[in-house]
């Protein structure tokens, strides 16, 4: 596949030049285009676009598609969460969660993850590739389908660092928000990083009215470098500076997500020391009670404390909500179940 197109992640006019290219009328692209969104994986499929057409996609073009190698159902909340396999045999997670106002998928944005949290699943099989464009819009597309609902919304939370592969990320956005495409508004999509500050510059200068989530985890320096390895090239003060300028320059504020572990950042100290951190600033905190997630030795901290963390932000008007436990009978946090199916023999 690598020495072949990738169809799916091509802009509409990179796919008109293509055809156009070819020898064929602009039109073409369109109804090539129309194929894709309704999800046809087979060039053979596409039976308004002449035979000759159709052997030269298959020739020089491959179309993404993410095949669903287990799927899991939570018996309290509908989450539900699935291992996708791509072309060379990888595997990546994503989840779907309802709401009130509709479903939402959290996506993966590469195999594995460069950051090596120690809190994360995903961290501990290391890094194997990005995904593409496409990749990432299969992932939303095999979801729906076997859904049979059209998602509301969708989250970069999963496996991976979305800034780590930030042109992919940045042409998934443009394909999803197309209305060519997914058509899903920017507002509607989340874009979560551990806080690669000069990516999130870049991502600024773009002035796209997606969400930011910040995996903050700590109120200063000293815990987050002992939980989360960027601390240690990005100290928390311009980690910090970055967020508020992004709120300046693009008017949408920033979540900061806070993982409560029990005796690491879980003291009433802390939760002071955080918000006046935060004083001023134009956020809101997402506090998550650490998973469980095997080797780590960590524990969710207690509704008491977590009760206590959230009234000390508000007494300092910083706004802050403990995250719902969605499908916490299939382990819905990202990079569990990869984990077991590469132990049972997986690729």
């Amino acid at each position: 596949m690598e020495a072949k197109l990738d169809l799916k992640s091509m802009l509409p006019g990179e796919l008109e030049a293509f055809v156009t290219e070819n020898g064929c009328p602009r039109f073409r692209a369109k109804q090539i285009g129309e194929w894709l969104k309704k999800g046809v994986s087979d060039f053979d499929e596409m039976r308004n676009l002449p035979a000759e057409l159709r052997e030269l996609l298959k020739t020089s073009c491959y179309i993404s598609v993410a095949n669903i190698e287990k799927k899991l159902v939570s018996r309290y909340d509908k989450t539900v969460k699935y291992l996708f396999s791509f072309g060379d045999g990888e595997c990546v997670e994503a989840v779907v969660m309802e709401y009130r106002h509709g479903s939402t998928i959290c996506i993966s944005t590469q195999v594995g993850c460069k950051m090596g949290c120690t809190f994360c699943a995903t961290g501990q099989g290391g890094f194997v590739r990005d995904l593409t464009a496409s990749e990432m819009l299969a992932q939303i597309e095999a979801a729906q389908r076997d859904l049979g609902l059209r998602l509301s919304g969708a989250v970069l939370m999963g496996m991976g660092e979305p800034l780590d592969n930030l042109d992919n990320v940045l042409r998934f956005i443009e394909l999803a928000t197309s209305p060519e495409g997914l058509n899903l508004g920017a507002r509607h999509i989340t874009l979560s990083t551990c806080g690669i500050v000069p990516k999130i510059y870049e991502l600024m200068s773009r002035r796209l009215q997606i969400n930011l989530a910040v995996s903050l985890h700590a109120p200063n320096d000293q815990i987050r470098r002992r939980t989360m390895p960027v601390a240690r090239a990005y100290p928390m003060d311009g980690l910090l500076e970055a967020c508020r300028e992004y709120f300046k320059t693009t008017g949408r504020r920033v979540t900061f997500e806070y993982a409560l572990i029990s005796g690491v950042n879980d003291s009433d100290a802390c939760a002071r020391e955080l918000a006046e951190r935060l004083s001023g600033m134009g956020c809101h905190v997402n506090l998550i009670p650490v998973n469980s997630v095997s080797g780590t030795g960590y524990t969710k901290s207690d509704l008491k404390r977590q009760r206590s963390f959230v009234n000390i932000l508000a007494e300092r008007h910083i706004a802050a909500t403990v995250r719902r436990t969605l499908g916490s009978d299939i382990n819905a946090s990202c990079g569990q179940l990869r984990g077991n199916h590469l132990k049972k023999g997986g690729q």
